[in-house]
Formats: C-alpha cells, structure tokens, sequence
C-alpha cells in the first residue's frame, strides 16, 4: 500500500500499488497533503477504482470536542463514498465509522504491540491494524500466531524518534502539533548540549535526534513469512517519482518472491535504486533489535539520495496539437538532454529535452529568465512545475 497526496502521486503508483492510502483536508497526520479534499474525495476514489486500486481514508489525528461536529461530517460523507476502509486510532472516529458501516483499520498511531490489543481492536469492529513501528520479526511472529486479524507493517519511508510517533516535541518548541498532523519536524534539527553552567559540547555539525529512514527491501522474504498481509510505504508529503519508484521497486521485490526468482542480489539492485529517491539513508528499524548509532543520520538532517532534481520553472501554456508547452524558467536553465521532470496535482513524467524553441528559433539551451517552448510527451497544464534531474555516472 502506498501513501499518496493528490492524482500525480496515484498515477506514479498505480501500475505497482494494489492500494493507496491518502488523507483529505481535516484529521490528518499530514496536514500539509492536502490536495484531496472532502468535496473532491468521490472523484479521488473513483479515480482510485479506475485503476483497479483500493483505497483507504486516513483520519488518525487526535480528536478534540471542538472536533466532534465536523468528524460527524466527514464520517457521513465517507459512508456514502466507495473508500475501501479509514484509517484510524482514536476511538471516537473508530466507533462512528463503524456505526456507518465502514470498514476500520487501526493507525500504527495506536502503538499496538502484542495480540491482545490486536484481538481488543478486532472486537471494536476493525478488520486489520497496521502494528507499531517498535516490534521485532519475533514480535510480528508471535501476534500472528495467535490472531487471524489483518496485520499490516510500514517497510519503507521515515522513521519517527517517538514511540508509534506520539511525538511532543512539535507542539512544546513550536506549538505545532505532531498528533494533529503539523509536525514541524525539530529532530531533523542541528541542537546544542548545554551544561547546567552554561558550557556547550561541539557536535562538529552532527545530528543527533534525525533517524534514518526505514528501508526493509532485503527482507521481503523474512516479512511474508512472518504472516504479515499488508505492506505500508510512508510518502504522503513525497513528490511523484519517489512514489514511483518505491512502488515500483517493492513490486518486483514481492513478484519475484512469488515466482521464486527473488534473490539477495535483486534486492541491492532494487536498493541503489531507492536511494537515488528521497532518503535520510536506510536502517531496518527495530526489526531486527533496537535501534543502536547506525539508526541515526549523524551527518546530514536531510536528503541525502544519489540523484539530486533542481527546480527550473513552471509551465504557463500547453500546445495539444503540436505537443510542446511553454515554460517559463524561473530558478534555473535547461539544456537539450536534459532530464527533465514535470510534475502538477494531476500531472507526473519524467523525460529528456528533445527540442527548446526561443523566439528566435530552435536554441540549445535556455537560460534562467527566459521563456521558451519544449516538447512535452504528454499532456500537462498551466502552472505544473518542472524540475531538471542530476543524475550521477
């Protein structure tokens, strides 16, 4: 299952997924995906069902009284909708749902953790929960064995320092919330020691609180065996190719299990590619012991994948008949070869410059200012943006 934000991350997806999961504009942890809308959810799963996808609703934050009203609206108009399940935790959303007729799946928000709590939210009404990130193989093992409730696991995306990411450090620094989906990310952030008398340790530029992202790739095997049904990739704030190529990469790794083709080898093929994506670098998280140092992205807060995509412009007019755009370069130049993004709520290709046409003619290249045509092999609209790949030798 892949976690989308809008109709270019679906359609980066769809050939790879068997089901999307995404959030609308309330009770989200993402509160910044919010393309989808509650006026706009039917068309979104219709687009979903379209391509033979399911697709689940997350509505995890916590639910304060001010918000009960509005969940009542929500949970009315997801009913009435074709959303395959909500994703959810706190109990106020699980009851309405169910009450509605919906099928539940409890957030990792819920920090389940052995197969008693699984079998408590089973008598709730829910029909799979996706465990907390903290568990062991040995873990998921044993709740297997003694539950034949739906059990889902996150393999791949980012990793949050709190437990089932219950984090507070948001809110108490910046009074942005991480259980309300405005996490402002501060263990991405480069800190200070400081002792009681005021002297200070110098970190030489580490980062001591931003974790690595999980990448589980290598054990796909290990994972199918443990029971699980459903496998999770975190992405809702990922721009399109990385949503592409995460899908597409645990695709083949989970065809190629089943074919009996799936070899260690494949498996670090598959993750050089993932990390020419978005990544902080890779760990296995906790299943396979907790966390020690090489769980931590001690050198660099942030991005740090082998294929780098600069901002060039924005598209302002599109030629169907003659299959050109015209972009106006704002950030940066582009050149003939060049390999270009362009991406939009709705739009999402990746290709190579074949053609810049200026006023004066076919160019070779273009510079930041300037206002050009290219040609485009699919269909874009005004203002998607366009981005130039640097992709190493």
């Amino acid at each position: 299952m892949m976690g989308v934000k809008n109709r270019a991350s679906l359609a980066a997806c769809k050939d790879y997924a068997d089901g999307v999961y995404f959030s609308i504009d309330r009770f989200s942890l993402r509160a910044r995906a919010c393309d989808i809308t509650l006026d706009g959810l039917n068309d979104f799963v219709s687009d979903v069902k379209e391509n033979d996808l399911n697709a689940y609703l997350a509505l995890n934050t916590v639910i304060y009284p001010d918000d009960l009203d509005d969940l009542d609206v929500v949970i009315d108009s997801v009913a009435s909708s074709d959303v395959d399940a909500v994703i959810a935790w706190d109990p106020a959303v699980i009851t309405k749902a169910v009450d509605a007729g919906l099928r539940v799946h409890i957030s990792t928000q819920a920090n389940v953790s052995n197969w008693q709590t699984v079998e408590f939210y089973g008598s709730l009404g829910a029909s799979r929960v996706v465990l907390a990130r903290e568990l062991s193989m040995e873990n998921i093992k044993e709740i297997r064995r003694n539950t034949d409730i739906e059990l889902e696991v996150f393999i791949h995306g980012a990793m949050c320092q709190a437990i089932s990411g219950r984090c507070y450090l948001s809110a108490y620094v910046l009074g942005k919330s991480a259980n309300c989906g405005e996490c402002s990310q501060p263990c991405r952030w480069g800190w200070k020691l400081v002792g009681d008398d005021g002297s200070e340790v110098d970190l030489e530029g580490k980062y001591l609180l931003s974790a690595r992202d999980l990448c589980m790739i290598e054990h796909i095997p290990e994972l199918i065996d443990a029971g699980v049904n459903a496998f999770k990739v975190e992405g809702r704030l990922k721009d399109a190719r990385y949503t592409s190529t995460v899908s597409r990469c645990y695709r083949e790794a989970l065809d190629s299990y089943c074919d009996g083709s799936y070899t260690i080898e494949k498996a670090r093929s598959w993750k050089e590619e993932l990390s020419s994506v978005f990544n902080r670098g890779f760990s296995t998280g906790f299943y396979f012991g907790v966390p020690g140092p090489d769980g931590i992205s001690i050198e660099s807060d942030m991005n740090v994948s082998t294929t780098k995509r600069h901002a060039v412009g924005v598209i302002t007019n599109y030629f169907r008949k003659s299959g050109a755009a015209e972009v106006k370069l704002l950030e940066t130049g582009i050149a003939v070869g060049d390999h270009i993004i362009i991406e939009g709520k709705s739009t999402y290709f990746e290709q190579a410059v074949t053609e810049i046409r200026s006023d004066e003619g076919p160019v070779l290249s273009a510079s930041s200012g300037d206002v050009v045509g290219i040609a485009v092999k699919d269909k874009v609209r005004e203002n998607d943006r366009v981005y130039r790949l640097e992709i190493p030798d």
